[in-house]
């Protein structure tokens, strides 16, 4: 493994290698040394040991090019700096950041607390008995907002599905060619309904169903599938394809029903 954090000459052997990559074949040691906080003797060695490493291959007076096995250790290294970014974001930022969630219970600052989500939304409770916790930062009474901070564990989510229903266009008829209860039935035991396209938004109304969001349907629809919920989208035939192309860039699942 190619540990390029491991200290100051790695990182300054992986970040001279990188120049390189970018401005190969014609490479200036005196832009790479300015570019990289070095003196252009200090380039010049460096470049000299990647060369004998077989990191990168000299073409003639100041041309270089990365070789093959240049080019894999770039991509060790940049997986290195890349698991050691995510680790300070995710454990050690993430442990240190605040987020609100709602109280389930009267909660006291400092006090232990289980997470979980329910409807969608983030709740928190005193106890550590849940697979994720967290400490209070602030008091807070039953139904209002708490800070939560120093997370652990994770957070049991189940994802949700999406239900498209189609509601042909009013070319073909709208939301008069559509039964009543074919919407009812498609939006029952949904937690979230939406609607996009007039007719589909009055096909919901008819129906006794007045759909949450009649913007950005898609998009809502994914992010509400990804925080547990069951879905339905009720899309006239020309806004089908922009709800569906977003589910899929949400790698959400879902079905599309007929009218």
């Amino acid at each position: 493994m190619v540990d390029v954090l491991d200290n100051k000459r790695a990182a300054t052997r992986f970040r001279i290698l990188v120049q390189i990559a970018e401005r190969q074949p014609a490479v200036s040691q005196g832009e790479i040394a300015e570019e990289v906080g070095v003196t252009s003797q200090a380039v010049s060695e460096y470049i000299r040991e990647l060369v004998d490493d077989g990191l990168v291959e000299k073409e003639g007076r100041s041309r270089y090019r990365v070789t093959r096995e240049g080019v894999d250790w770039l991509f060790r290294a940049a997986d290195d700096v890349r698991r050691f970014a995510d680790h300070v974001t995710g454990d050690v930022l993430g442990a240190m950041s605040e987020d609100a969630y709602i109280a389930a219970a009267d909660i006291e600052e400092g006090e232990t607390v289980s997470l979980f989500l329910e409807d969608g939304l983030l709740h928190a409770e005193p106890g550590n008995e849940g697979p994720a916790t967290g400490i209070a930062t602030t008091d807070a009474d039953t139904g209002t907002d708490v800070g939560v901070t120093s997370f652990e564990g994770v957070m049991e989510l189940e994802p949700g599905s999406v239900t498209v229903l189609q509601v042909p266009s009013v070319r073909t008829g709208g939301s008069r060619t559509i039964d009543d209860d074919t919407v009812s039935n498609a939006c029952v035991d949904a937690d979230l309904v939406v609607a996009t396209g007039v007719e589909a938004v009055v096909a919901c109304r008819q129906a006794g169903t007045d759909p949450a969001v009649t913007f950005a349907v898609g998009e809502v629809a994914a992010d509400a599938a990804e925080h547990g919920l069951a879905v339905t989208a009720v899309a006239t035939t020309d806004s089908v394809g922009r709800v569906t192309d977003a589910l899929r860039d949400g790698d959400i699942s879902y079905e599309v029903l007929e009218g």
